[in-house]
């Protein structure tokens, strides 16, 4: 009979009310950022509305100077979000955190190991 042997590395308590504190953190920063865009687009549309009542641009350029707007702001916010997620993945690798690549992988040769076994076991 084959032997197989799996090391499973434990994890502390600590390490893992450090990610617990990580992820708080990731979603607080998240919601912050939400609300963030949220008032900074109405602030903008305000802005826009009071320009054309007084007449200091025509509502068309009101729109268009919106839309301009909030697409850097889109640009920009995509940036951010890719360089907040690289740094998230550093941290987790640092960590030792499992990617779900690495399950999957692991999970196959699992898989394909308990097979081995049950054909060991009926030859």
């Amino acid at each position: 009979m084959a032997k197989v042997k799996v090391k499973v590395e434990e994890i502390s308590d600590e390490d893992e009310m450090e990610r617990s504190r990580l992820l708080e953190a990731s979603r607080k920063l998240m919601l912050a950022s939400i609300g963030a865009v949220a008032l900074a687009q109405d602030e903008l549309e305000g802005l826009a509305k009071r320009l054309v009542e007084r007449g200091q641009i025509a509502e068309q350029d009101s729109k268009r100077l919106v839309r301009e707007i909030m697409e850097r702001r889109r640009h920009e916010t995509q940036k951010a979000e890719d360089q907040v997620e690289r740094r998230v993945e550093e941290l987790l690798e640092r960590m030792n955190v499992p990617t779900k690549s690495d399950i999957e992988t692991l999970s196959a040769k699992i898989e394909a190991l308990s097979k081995k076994v049950d054909e060991l076991k009926k030859g």
